[in-house]
C-alpha cells in the first residue's frame, strides 16, 4: 500500500474540519462515495447531510470516497493499492456497505471504475454474503434506476434522511442475526422508499418494447418515493469545511422541492412538495458558519422564499458574503441582488430557457421578457456588469423562428445593457433538451444530434460578431449519451458494462449497435402514453393522468399555476 497515496489523503484531511474518526470495530463501516473528485463532491449538499445522518448515530461510521485526480490515480496504478477511504485510508472492499451519491448521468462509468479501483465486484449477482452492500441515492437513482440495476443493490428512492436510518436499522438487525445476503435484500425491499432491482423482472416483446414489469418474492409493486414532511427536523447545510471546494461556500438550504411546474424539470416533480424552512430554522443554522465565510443558499430557487429579504438582512447583519444556487428573474428582489454584488458577485445569472413566448408557454416557464430585464435593472443599480443566460435549445415544437429568437434576445439584452452604462459581458450557456422521466415531456423523442449540432453552430456563429457576447454550448454527442442513460431501460445496464470494459463513455453508442439496440430507440421514438416505462416501478406520488393532462396542456400552450395550499392537482398532496 502507497505510503504516498496515504500521505496525500492526509493532506486532504488536515484542510478540513468537521470530519468525524471512530475506532475501528465500533461501528459498522459506510463507504459514502461521490463518484466524480473531491472538488465536486464536496460541493454537493447532499454528501454532508448524508454523512451527518450515519455519523450521528451510535451504531454507524461513514468514511468518504471520491474519483482519485490525475495525480492520484498515477500512484493508484503503480501501486495496484485499492481505492482508499480520506479518513482513516481503508480500502472499499473493507467497508460493510458501500453508498454512491448519484447527482449527474455521466457519472455513472465512475461508479464503475470506483468499485473495480476498490476491489468490489462490479455486478451484483457475483457478490457473495461477505461481500459489501452497494446503495445508491441521489436524484439519477430516484427518477431512473434501471441503467444502474446491474452494479447496485439497493436504491434509495426519494429524499434520504428518513430512509437512510430505515434502511440501517434493518440491515444491521439482519447482521445480527446472520441473514444471508438475499434475505438481507428482500427485507430491504420492505422499506418504504427502498427499490431492489433483483425482486423485479423485466420482460421485452420482439419490437423491444417493456412487455411486463413483474415482482418477485411479495415485494411491493410500486416503490413509493419518499420526502421530509417537516424539513425543519432536518437541518441542512455543510457539515465538513474545505477550502478545496467547487466554490468554497458554507451550504445551506433554504428551502427543497419547487412548485413551478416547469414541464421540461424533472426536480420539480420528483422533489414536491415546495417546502420552505423556517426563519428560525435558517437563522440558526446562518449563526453556525464560520466567521467571514461565504454562504451559499441553496433550493431550486433560493428567492422563491417568501422571506428571502428577511434571510438576506440577517446574513448582512452577520457579516458574511453570500451567493445563491439559483432564483427566478420573476421573484428576485433589489436586496437579494444588492447582497450578493456587497459579496462580490460580477455576475447575474438568469435561467429564460428559450428566447420566444411560444416555448416558453410550451415549458411553463413562466418568465417573460418584462422579468429580464427587470432582474437586469436590479443587477445594473447594484453595480453587478455581467450577465448570463442558461438556454435550452430541442425543446418540444421548437421551430427556426424560436432559434432566431434566443439571437434576437440576446441582441435586446446586449443593446439594453450598453444603454444602461453595464458594459461588461454578455454570456449564453446553451444545452441540447434532454426529455426526463417523471415530467410531461418523458414520452416525446429528443431532438436529433445533427439537428442541435446545427441549430448550436448557427447561433455560436451569429453571435460570435459581437465579442461582447460569449455562448457556451454543451456537446450534442454528450447530451444523446445523458439521454440514453436518463431514458434507458434495464438492458442498458450490461450494454454500459460493456462499454466500461472497452474503456470510453463515447463507445456506448457503438456497443449498442454490436448488441443490434438503435439509440434511436432511447432517444429519437415518440412513445405511447399508456407505454410500460422503464421507471414504472417507481411512484413519485404524482399521477400519471396528470403528467398527460400537462403534456395536453404544452401543446395547447397554456399555463400551469404553480403549487398552492390545499391543491389537490398533481396527487402529491
Amino acid at each position: 500500500m502507497s505510503w504516498k497515496i496515504k500521505s496525500y489523503l492526509q493532506s486532504i484531511l488536515r484542510d478540513e474540519t468537521g470530519y468525524s474518526i471512530f475506532p475501528t470495530g465500533i461501528r459498522t463501516r459506510f463507504a459514502l462515495c461521490y463518484p466524480n473528485q473531491y472538488n465536486v463532491g464536496m460541493s454537493n449538499l447532499g454528501m454532508h447531510i448524508i454523512y451527518n445522518q450515519i455519523n450521528s448515530r451510535p451504531d454507524t461510521a461513514a468514511e468518504r470516497f471520491f474519483v482519485p485526480d490525475k495525480h492520484l490515480q498515477k500512484q493508484y496504478d503503480q501501486t495496484n493499492t485499492p481505492l482508499l477511504s480520506l479518513e482513516s485510508q481503508t480500502a472499499l472492499y473493507e467497508f460493510a456497505i458501500i453508498g454512491f451519491a448519484i447527482s449527474f448521468e455521466l457519472d455513472y462509468f465512475n461508479v464503475l471504475s470506483m468499485l473495480e479501483l476498490g476491489k468490489v465486484s462490479l455486478l451484483t449477482s457475483e457478490r457473495e454474503d461477505h461481500d459489501p452492500l452497494v446503495i445508491a441515492g441521489g436524484p439519477c437513482s430516484t427518477f431512473n434506476p434501471e441503467p444502474l440495476s446491474l452494479f447496485i443493490d439497493a436504491f434509495i428512492i426519494g429524499e434520504g434522511e428518513e430512509t437512510i436510518n430505515n434502511l440501517l436499522d434493518a440491515y444491521l438487525d439482519c447482521r445480527s442475526k446472520n441473514i444471508s445476503r438475499h434475505d438481507i435484500l428482500l427485507k430491504l425491499a420492505h422499506i418504504p422508499g427502498v427499490y431492489v432491482p433483483c425482486f423485479y423482472h423485466h420482460f421485452y416483446s420482439e419490437s423491444g418494447l417493456l412487455s411486463a414489469i413483474e415482482p418477485q418474492n411479495n415485494v411491493p409493486c410500486k416503490v413509493s418515493r419518499q420526502w421530509i414532511k417537516n424539513i425543519d427536523a432536518y437541518p441542512a447545510h455543510t457539515v465538513i469545511s474545505s477550502n478545496n471546494t467547487e466554490f468554497n461556500f458554507y451550504l445551506i438550504e433554504t428551502a427543497r422541492g419547487c412548485g413551478r411546474h416547469c414541464r421540461f424539470c424533472m426536480a420539480g416533480y420528483c422533489f414536491r412538495k415546495p417546502r420552505n424552512r423556517s426563519i428560525a430554522s435558517i437563522k440558526k443554522m446562518i449563526l453556525a458558519v464560520p466567521s467571514q465565510k461565504k454562504i451559499g443558499l441553496m433550493g431550486a430557487a433560493v428567492s422563491d422564499h417568501p422571506q428571502i429579504d428577511t434571510i438576506c438582512q440577517f446574513i448582512n447583519e452577520t457579516h458574511h458574503p453570500m451567493s445563491v444556487a439559483s432564483f427566478r428573474a420573476d421573484s428576485v428582489t433589489q436586496l437579494l441582488v444588492d447582497s450578493l454584488a456587497a459579496s462580490g458577485q460580477k455576475t447575474l445569472t438568469l435561467a429564460p430557457e428559450a428566447g420566444s413566448d411560444k416555448i416558453r408557454r410550451i415549458i411553463n416557464k413562466g418568465i417573460e421578457d418584462k422579468h429580464l430585464y427587470s432582474a437586469m435593472d436590479m443587477g445594473i443599480k447594484a453595480g453587478i456588469k455581467n450577465f448570463r443566460l442558461y438556454i435550452m435549445v430541442g425543446l418540444p415544437e421548437e421551430t427556426f423562428e424560436d432559434t432566431e429568437a434566443i439571437i434576437t434576445m440576446a441582441y435586446k439584452l446586449r443593446t439594453y445593457m450598453d444603454d444602461h452604462n453595464a458594459h461588461g459581458k454578455l454570456t449564453l450557456s446553451i444545452n441540447p433538451f434532454v426529455p426526463k422521466p417523471f415530467t410531461p415531456f418523458q414520452w416525446l423523442p429528443m431532438a436529433d444530434i445533427k439537428s442541435t449540432s446545427i441549430i448550436l453552430k448557427h447561433i455560436k456563429n451569429t453571435l460570435k460578431k459581437d465579442r461582447r457576447i460569449e455562448v457556451l454550448t454543451e456537446s450534442s454527442r454528450e447530451s444523446c449519451l445523458q439521454g440514453i442513460l436518463a431514458r434507458g431501460d434495464r438492458r442498458i445496464s450490461q450494454i454500459l458494462l460493456e462499454t466500461y470494459r472497452s474503456g470510453s463513455l463515447k463507445l456506448l453508442p457503438k456497443v449498442m449497435k454490436q448488441h443490434h439496440i438503435d439509440e434511436d430507440f432511447y432517444l429519437y421514438r415518440q412513445r405511447c402514453t399508456d407505454e410500460i416505462l422503464p421507471w414504472d416501478t417507481l411512484d413519485m406520488g404524482v399521477k400519471k393522468s396528470y403528467f398527460i393532462h400537462e403534456l395536453e396542456m404544452a401543446k395547447q400552450e397554456k399555463p400551469t399555476l404553480k403549487c398552492f395550499e390545499n391543491c389537490r392537482r398533481c396527487g402529491v398532496c
